[in-house]
């Protein structure tokens, strides 16, 4: 039989070989990155445009693949998008030289038929990465337009 004084030795052995696969885990993906439609038109006139404005802003050690497929869709209630899908081919945002890697954006005209409540529907589907993994991601928005 064991000596008791091993216990404490065997005690701290297993809670070490426990907690090691919680330690090594890697971060969670949705916190490498920040999704804003900051800039993005909340009030127009009826028959007027406006501009729908995504920004996907990497964190330190992390970056949007260019390399996965990007996919932006739009629709709109009351509003007319100018394009329903996007891919990263459309982003505003270009590498600069010497560049790795560049943060999407997208600035998409609409179009607002008439007065009242209007909704714009972005649903937002790509890969975030870094030198350990690379995760798909899906973000959906709801932004309300008020259309005078």
């Amino acid at each position: 039989m064991p000596s008791p004084r091993r216990f404490p030795h065997l005690a701290t052995l297993l809670l070490t070989l426990v907690s090691a696969p919680v330690l090594a885990q890697d971060v969670d993906p949705a916190t490498l990155y920040e999704v804003t439609t900051e800039g993005t038109s909340t009030q127009v006139k009826a028959g007027g445009q406006g501009t729908f404005v995504l920004a996907i802003k990497s964190k330190a050690g992390a970056h949007v693949s260019d390399e996965a497929p990007l996919k932006l869709e739009l629709k709109g209630t009351q509003l007319t998008p100018a394009q329903k899908t996007l891919t990263l081919e459309q982003s505003v945002a270009k590498k600069a030289q010497g560049q790795q890697y560049v943060d999407p954006r997208f600035e998409v005209p609409f179009t607002a038929a008439t007065a009242g409540k209007g909704t714009l529907d972005a649903t937002l589907t790509f890969f975030i990465c870094t030198e350990k993994i690379c995760a798909r991601q899906k973000k959906t928005f709801s932004l309300p337009v008020e259309v005078q």
